[in-house]
């Protein structure tokens, strides 16, 4: 399907979709033979939700794709959290799917996952609660007209779900301006003398990476409002290579890339390189190796495998092989120039120059070790 979106482009032509555009066909799939409850507002129920994100087969035969690959559960209390009058914070480490995650959810149940604030150290006040149109501030006053509402505003008014990314990156200050929000569901706007009160089908998802603990963590009086769910590495080497497979798929569509012979085999390869550095020891758990100061994410997989279909494609001989991705591999490992080359190093002539079936990697990747 193509909508219109902003000056003239429409969704087949913008190079990332939201959500709601580029799984409209399981939405309506879903809406359509969803006969079980819903809370007011919300698009699906709880349970189509969970369909929508974790996947499986309807009635009519319709095939939803998983959009989450992860423990069930997980995503039972996610969405179950958003019926109720907690707020929702995902949490984990880099790459765990969290802003992914966060997306599917507010499309599934507002069919808008736009209503976003992004978190970083400058974020201000009025990215959470509100501003001004300035000039007409200074020409007419506060009004109505020149308030400009932010986001969670929006979402209050409408009903819908708000998405903050990278909540402890805001300042603390900033962070607590959700307080009266979540507790009493109202936001106050004391320059009109009055408030916006927030209609059913309101509510906010808020992620946040555990390795930022001691940037902004939250105050207990916001952490009170929210119920956390902790997002999970992929628990086995099967499971992460299924990510990384689909993930690339999806974006390789999206670039027009070719799908190239050898992908499956060096997905595995560089799944494999990144979970061993990532855990410190080798798949068979014989060998002990050195931890990269590098994150080593799914996402950051994902990442290298799609550079090393684009380099395949366009500089290659169209299969997909070691020396494509190796590369990348080196400069997500190497966050640290000097100790991460010392780990990368002996993890090549300790583990890889010895693994059967793996000669083209280890030449390839010694090329790239400086």
């Amino acid at each position: 399907m193509t909508t219109a979106t902003t000056a003239g482009t429409t969704t087949a032509e913008v190079l990332r979709e939201h959500a709601e555009d580029a799984f409209a066909a399981e939405l309506a799939a879903l809406a359509a033979q969803d006969d079980r409850p819903r809370p007011e507002r919300w698009r699906l129920s709880p349970w189509a939700v969970a369909t929508y994100l974790l996947g499986g087969a309807l009635p009519d035969g319709t095939v939803i794709t998983p959009k989450y690959i992860g423990p069930r559960r997980i995503v039972e209390v996610a969405v179950t959290t958003l019926a109720t009058d907690r707020a929702l914070l995902l949490l984990g480490v880099p790459g765990t799917a969290k802003t992914w995650v966060s997306e599917h959810l507010a499309a599934a149940i507002s069919g808008d996952s736009t209503l976003l604030v992004q978190g970083t150290a400058g974020t201000p006040e009025e990215a959470v609660r509100y501003g001004w149109n300035y000039a007409q501030l200074l020409a007419h006053g506060p009004s109505h007209d020149a308030l400009v509402p932010s986001p969670v505003m929006r979402a209050m008014a409408d009903g819908k779900i708000a998405r903050v990314e990278e909540l402890t990156r805001i300042p603390a200050d900033v962070q607590d301006s959700l307080i009266t929000i979540l507790s009493e569901k109202t936001l106050p706007v004391p320059e009109l003398g009055g408030e916006t009160q927030a209609v059913r089908g309101f509510n906010l998802i808020a992620t946040a990476n555990d390795r930022d603990r001691g940037v902004n963590e939250l105050s207990s009086a916001l952490r009170r409002r929210f119920n956390t769910v902790v997002l999970p590495l992929p628990a086995t080497l099967d499971e992460e290579v299924d990510i990384v497979t689909r993930r690339v798929g999806q974006l390789g569509r999206s670039l027009d890339l070719p799908e190239l012979p050898g992908g499956a085999e060096e997905i595995r390869r560089v799944v494999t390189v990144f979970r061993e550095l990532r855990d410190g020891v080798t798949a068979d758990g014989r060998t002990k190796v050195k931890t990269p100061s590098s994150t080593l994410s799914t996402a950051e997989a994902i990442s290298v495998v799609t550079n090393g279909l684009a380099l395949a494609a366009h500089f290659g001989d169209g299969v997909l092989r070691a020396g494509d991705v190796t590369t990348g591999i080196l400069g997500a490992v190497l966050r640290d120039p000097v100790a991460d080359q010392v780990v990368w190093r002996e993890y090549l002539e300790g583990v890889v120059r010895e693994r059967e079936g793996w000669k083209d990697f280890y030449r390839a990747a010694r090329e790239n070790v400086r």
